[in-house]
């Protein structure tokens, strides 16, 4: 089992969602999370003023999947979620020692 982190530009959530769901994705976890990475934020005017935005909103999605999914699941995100331009995102994978259902107790892939 791997888990996937995805940090990816809100507006393109809808679109990898669906292309996780159609992948057959059963689960993820979504948080909304500010940060920078390059770029070092962006400039924007409001009101006539300009003023620096240092954290920049993204959405981080993680998912847990078997490691036969984990370059699907990369794939579809980086196919959605790219736009070629700075600041798409970064996909973090890592190694997952167990997943435990809480409500039955199942362990493993048969807890995803």
């Amino acid at each position: 089992m791997k888990k996937i982190e995805a940090i990816i530009k809100p507006f393109k959530l809808d679109e990898v969602k669906e292309a996780l769901n159609e992948l057959g994705v059963s689960g993820m976890t979504l948080c909304e999370v500010k940060g920078f990475g390059r770029q070092k934020g962006h400039t924007e005017i409001y009101r006539g003023a300009e003023y620096q935005v240092d954290f920049v909103p993204k959405i981080k999605l993680t998912i847990v999947a078997d490691d036969s999914m984990v370059e699907k699941i990369t794939s579809a995100i980086i196919e959605n979620a790219g736009s070629g331009k700075i600041g798409d995102g970064k996909i973090f994978i890592l190694p997952m020692d167990n997943a435990i259902r809480i409500r039955t107790g199942e362990k493993g892939n048969e807890a995803l």
